[in-house]
């Protein structure tokens, strides 16, 4: 068990320094306003307990009063198999689907597992233990190829997103961009079978409204996920269900196919579960 280290999420800091020599172009009231919206009190009443890895998302789920409906649990192998698998799942919340399999995947394989986590929930420093950081900036992302390397190689288990962002409205369904192949082919070259998760939920109209809006207009800072901390707010006494899936052996994912289509493949069996 890990001790415990009170935290605090300072938005202000963190906004001020990613924007970098722009910051003193950014109002104070604006910061004020996107930090009320982000329920900084709210998720700092949280972080001050101090909860790290594993039982920071246990009690998270707790403090949020979110209620899991789990099945599939007897498609995963015990600890202590001696093997390591590449969990992959659908990611239509962008915060709570995270906790919630790390919860759920950490408790089950006593805490042996790493994900890619973006910058929003690498600040929640009780994640970062269990975290890969995919921020794309300076030299972190000149070390981020040797990073899933060494994890993908690791006695770890690996959760993927692979679609990256979280789930956009497609077709008038809510669903994954297409998946990225890298799990396909880091799991191939480390021999690790792949378990497909669904996760069954989405985040709220506005949600979708704001992501599409930036699209259309060709914006490329994130402003959907900047409404990930009201998102993960509004699950407050949600219940969500999630589904595992039998494993994938590696060996059946030849060269018949691309590891892209392979992806493809097995984000329609993780939408089939």
């Amino acid at each position: 068990m890990n001790e415990r280290q009170p935290q605090v999420l300072d938005l202000d800091q963190i906004i001020r320094s990613r924007a970098g020599s722009k910051a003193k172009y950014i109002p104070q009231f604006l910061i004020n306003r996107f930090k009320k919206a982000a329920h900084q009190d709210f998720i700092n009443g949280y972080l001050k307990e101090g909860y790290v890895g594993v039982e920071f998302c246990e009690n998270c789920l707790e403090y949020l009063g979110v209620e899991l409906e789990v099945h599939g649990l007897d498609n995963l192998p015990e600890d202590g198999d001696g093997r390591k698998f590449t969990f992959v799942s659908n990611h239509p919340l962008g915060a709570i689907d995270g906790v919630t399999l790390g919860a759920l995947i950490g408790r089950r394989y006593d805490g042996k597992i790493k994900y890619l986590m973006n910058d929003l929930l690498m600040n929640l420093k009780g994640m970062a233990p269990l975290g890969i950081p995919i921020n794309k900036l300076g030299g972190q992302a000149r070390n981020l190829p040797r990073l899933i390397d060494d994890a993908f190689r690791s006695e770890n288990h690996m959760l993927v997103f692979p679609a990256g962002l979280c789930s956009r409205m497609i077709d008038g369904k809510i669903q994954d961009l297409p998946w990225g192949k890298a799990f396909v082919s880091k799991s191939r070259q480390t021999g690790r079978d792949i378990i497909p998760i669904h996760f069954e939920g989405q985040n709220s109209d506005r949600f979708y409204k704001v992501a599409d809006w930036q699209k259309k207009l060709g914006i490329k800072f994130n402003i959907a996920m900047m409404m990930l901390p009201d998102e993960m707010y509004r699950s407050t006494g949600r219940k969500y269900r999630i589904t595992f899936g039998k494993p994938v052996s590696v060996s059946s994912l030849d060269n018949s196919k691309s590891d892209y289509d392979w992806a493809q493949e097995i984000r329609a069996a993780a939408y089939n579960l």
